[in-house]
């Protein structure tokens, strides 16, 4: 499906909400202290047309390649929907030089964070983020699949990737809720021969049905240097990679000119409506129409509009809907904005017990009130300081600020369009609003579609040819051959790695405060720790911990929900709150400029939750609901079959963060207070901040506000013995699945076991990386899968190990049976020198890119106070890993993955995947319902 886009941010930012007192001053600060960051750049053109950015930041020792071609389903004929996709998949198969997987393999070898692709309706992009003496290896590996791809692209790698999309296109539309009813969106805002009509993913009979010739017309149109940008970002030296880019792109011939799509999109002049049957529970009403194009007048008052309506809990479909009339489990609005047309969309999906008209009904009135009133200008603040503080976070990282200004330069041919876009949003008005709004918004020319439970429609089964000997065929060559990139670059001179580590205090009630100063771009990311998550909760209530955080914005002694919703988004912050296994939170997103203000916010809803019965109602009815949507997803039914296949019910690690319904329903406002008052103590807490800020500055609003913050007794986490099925098989049944979510699990280690590194290595090189030995196996030769993954989950008490992966209906068997057979061969033969030296430098090397953000640095320093790792923890950590043998591999292997010890867990269609996985002869096999109870 549709990638999300950088448009799409604002949607995103404000769906976290929090905020009181001088609102006004609060805006305006907001608006007239945050400066926007100047990103100095360069654009050159190369004289075959290839646009080139370069973006100097030596911020940290990483350097993001990031190219877009201008070319995505809107540029496909009709009858090949899906094209532009697949397309994108097959840029990563062999090349001339680099033959197929060896790209990856060395990407992620050298420490490649951000490794991908993705298709968007106008544009294909590629990506990397690499440690900055690595760059000249990503060049090489993007400049042989624009320049040699041809000459040595077969039937093979077609037939492969179009399993592959597939596949994708069963996990990410078919078998996710609503998919369909999406796609059935779009069917309806286009015609059939309306390039966005397919929504990017395209049919299974297109996909299938895509020729060689095809493929290699597309690429010879398309994917010349002249339809294509490359942005270069980090810690570059400008003069040197001139000369890398003119080495590896400055020979290449230009494509043929690449016309702007002649495309007319007829206007809806009468409403469309349909429902549309899928796998759910809770009915789900969308709303859509066809509105101005990327960076159009208006397109800046739709975006603003959108976050008016849906965006989190200031918006007023939350406020209606969810909160004051309890008939709604969540509401979305977004301007999706691209070339040919926009698309402005809103959805709510229902509580248990409403139904899609009442929904619509409500929808309607609170859709006619902003035609015919408009906002407020409060309104119109919140959404603007919102977006702003989205905008400032994409340039924190390089990646992201990459692929923002190579997003500018294909919409608007000016890279450093962040300041003017920023300065679009400050120009909207009430009036302006209030005009789009009634303009573009109207019933007659919209689309309504009904997401009900009920029997999916999918369509004709489009068979997968079985496999069969395919005869090579000789690829075309568009540039000359230059022998010398049959060798990989060297690596230029390895930059030294320093981890943020963060410094500490105490103060007097014993709450720990640890920091880390970063200037540069005008943010602060905080979070509150609490040493005390789910396996705290009473055995009888679970979900307790994950409740009780998300009663925290709630209401205080001097706040009520509202309020704090209106205040955090007035002040343009990110607020959220939650729990996990060993700690529960409250985590702060700000603008330097208010960040004192936020912060008094963040203490108000940590120290001083009333808990009010009427929250506790509200949230338990959505708690309720966001059941009932997990048991609509596959992964997430496997993920809760899992806990309580592995754990049992008598241990805090049984069940998900939501608890049950039984629990739910049982818990009082009482277990809540009693679990504040327990666990939510200064000397059970640490304040953690990194951005723009001082030491100084720190401690002194630390200690305002919270200095009197009373200490007291923590009450004891749980201790409690797992009680592990016996069963080697379960199964869900999902009946008309056109996947299985299945997943291999056992009873792992907990977080500070001194195997920490080499199983880290040893999960890379069996499926943790996407060239791992699992991802080769099931997506890339057999194509089960559009992916599959493996991790340990390392907790205070020893955690899960998982293989997850969604594969075809009609290949479970066999995707379970190849995995046991990867990870019987992992235990029977030590990893090879190079496969070794590639898991474990993926490990070290990646490691600065993973402390670009704030939040990230924030993140990684709550671990060390959680666990008790130190703040040295990641300064000794690289060694840690750069020391593992193979040895110690195969050790950890034969003693933490012992096949007789592994629970498959099998989400799908019964009647179709139990005779496969019977002949696997895993004994005894139990049968679950959706809740992980035995049937």
């Amino acid at each position: 499906m549709k990638s999300m886009k950088l448009l799409a941010i604002p949607a995103l930012i404000l769906s976290l909400y929090g905020a009181p007192l001088s609102l006004s001053y609060a805006a305006d600060a907001a608006a007239s202290a945050t400066v926007v960051p100047n990103i100095a750049y360069e654009k050159y053109t190369l004289p075959n047309g290839l646009e080139v950015i370069l973006v100097q930041d030596h911020k940290l020792p990483v350097t993001a390649v990031n190219i877009w071609y201008h070319v995505g389903p809107a540029n496909e004929a009709p009858g090949l929907t899906g094209f532009a996709h697949l397309f994108e998949h097959m840029m990563f198969a062999a090349t001339k030089h680099v033959p197929r997987g060896l790209a990856d393999q060395l990407l992620e070898g050298a420490g490649a964070t951000d490794s991908n692709g993705s298709t968007d309706f106008d544009r294909t992009n590629y990506f990397d983020t690499v440690p900055s003496n690595q760059l000249e290896l990503a060049l090489w590996a993007h400049s042989d699949r624009m320049g040699y791809l041809l000459d040595v692209l077969d039937q093979t790698a077609l037939t492969n990737q179009q399993d592959v999309v597939r596949n994708e296109r069963r996990q990410s539309v078919e078998n996710r809720p609503y998919g369909i009813v999406e796609e059935a969106l779009y069917h309806q805002l286009f015609p059939k021969n309306h390039p966005y009509y397919a929504s990017v993913i395209g049919s299974h009979a297109d996909i299938q049905n895509a020729k060689l010739a095809d493929i290699r017309e597309f690429f010879t149109k398309y994917y010349g240097p002249n339809n294509a940008s490359l942005v270069i970002a980090g810690d570059i030296d400008k003069a040197k990679t001139k000369q890398l880019v003119n080495k590896y792109f400055g020979s290449f011939k230009s494509g043929p000119a690449v016309p702007k799509p002649n495309v007319v999109t007829p206007p809806i002049t009468q409403e469309r409506r349909i429902v549309v049957q899928d796998h759910v529970e809770l009915p789900r009403v969308f709303m859509a129409w066809l509105t101005p194009s990327a960076y159009q007048p208006d397109d800046a008052e739709l975006t603003i509009a959108a976050q008016i309506l849906a965006g989190g809990k200031s918006s007023r479909l939350y406020k209606s809907l969810v909160y004051d009339k309890q008939i709604a489990q969540d509401v979305n609005a977004n301007q999706s904005s691209n070339a040919l047309t926009s698309v402005f969309s809103v959805d709510v999906t229902a509580r248990p017990g409403h139904k899609p008209e009442e929904i619509e009904q409500a929808m309607n009135a609170e859709l006619e009130q902003l035609r015919a009133h408009g906002p407020t200008d409060k309104e119109i603040e919140r959404a603007r300081n919102g977006i702003e503080t989205g905008m400032l976070g994409q340039v924190e990282k390089v990646g992201s600020n990459a692929n923002m200004m190579n997003q500018y330069n294909q919409y608007t041919g000016d890279p450093g369009y962040l300041a003017k876009d920023i300065e679009r949003y400050r120009k909207v008005t009430v009036a302006g609003v209030q005009r789009a709004v009634d303009t573009y918004l109207k019933n007659q020319a919209r689309v309504v579609v009904y997401g009900v439970p009920g029997t999916p429609d999918l369509g004709p089964e489009v068979p997968t040819p079985a496999p069969g000997k395919i005869k090579s065929q000789p690829g075309t060559a568009i540039n000359a051959d230059e022998a010398w990139r049959n060798k990989v670059p060297a690596a230029g001179p390895a930059p030294a790695i320093h981890l943020p580590q963060g410094k500490s205090f105490t103060l007097a009630n014993g709450l720990t405060v640890i920091y880390n100063s970063n200037p540069g771009v005008p943010l602060v990311s905080t979070q509150l720790v609490i040493k005390s998550g789910s396996g705290a909760n009473p055995l009888a209530q679970p979900g307790l911990s994950s409740f009780t955080a998300q009663l925290l914005q709630e209401g205080t002694a001097t706040r009520t929900a509202p309020q704090i919703a209106d205040e955090v988004a007035q002040l343009g912050a990110l607020l959220g709150t939650g729990s996990g296994v060993d700690a529960s939170f409250a985590q702060l997103t700000s603008l330097k400029a208010t960040f004192p203000q936020a912060l008094d916010l963040l203490a108000d809803v940590v120290q001083h939750p009333q808990f009010p019965q009427e929250e506790v109602e509200r949230q338990r009815a959505s708690r309720i609901g966001e059941l009932a949507q997990q048991r609509e997803n596959a992964g997430a039914v496997a993920a809760r079959v899992e806990a309580a296949a592995l754990y049992g019910p008598k241990h805090p690690y049984g069940n998900i963060q939501l608890g049950t319904e039984a629990a739910l329903k049982a818990t009082t406002r009482a277990d809540l207070q009693a679990f504040w008052q327990q666990h939510y103590l200064p000397n059970n807490a640490a304040l953690i901040v990194s951005g723009d800020i001082s030491e100084a500055e720190l401690k002194a609003l630390a200690e305002a506000k919270f200095g009197a913050w009373k200490p007291g007794t923590v009450a004891p986490s749980v201790n409690a013995t797992p009680e592990t099925t016996k069963a080697r098989l379960i199964l869900v049944d999902k009946p008309g699945a056109p996947q299985t979510a299945v997943r291999l699990s056992t009873i792992a280690v907990d977080r500070k076991t001194p195997d920490y590194a080499p199983l880290q290595v040893m999960n890379a090189a069996l499926g943790g990386l996407f060239t791992s030995r699992l991802s080769n196996n099931l997506r890339e030769e057999k194509g089960y899968t559009y992916g599959v993954r493996s991790q340990f989950q390392y907790r205070s008490q020893p955690g899960p190990f998982s293989i997850a992966a969604g594969v075809r209906t009609d290949v479970t068997g066999p995707a379970v049976s190849e995995t046991f057979k990867e990870i019987r061969a992992m235990i029977a033969k030590p990893l090879s020198a190079k496969e070794l030296s590639n898991a474990r430098n993926s490990q070290v090397l990646s490691l600065p890119g993973q402390f670009e953000t704030n939040a990230s640095i924030s993140a990684s320093m709550a671990n060390t106070y959680i666990y008790g790792l130190g703040l040295d923890y990641y300064s000794s950590l690289p060694q840690r890993f750069s020391s593992v043998t193979g040895k110690q591999v195969q050790e950890v292997v034969k003693k933490y993955l012992q096949p007789e010890k592994l629970i498959v867990i099998g989400v799908g269609d019964q009647a179709k995947i139990a005779p496969q996985l019977s002949r696997l002869k895993l004994a005894p096999v139990e049968v679950r319902d959706t809740e992980g109870n035995v049937k």
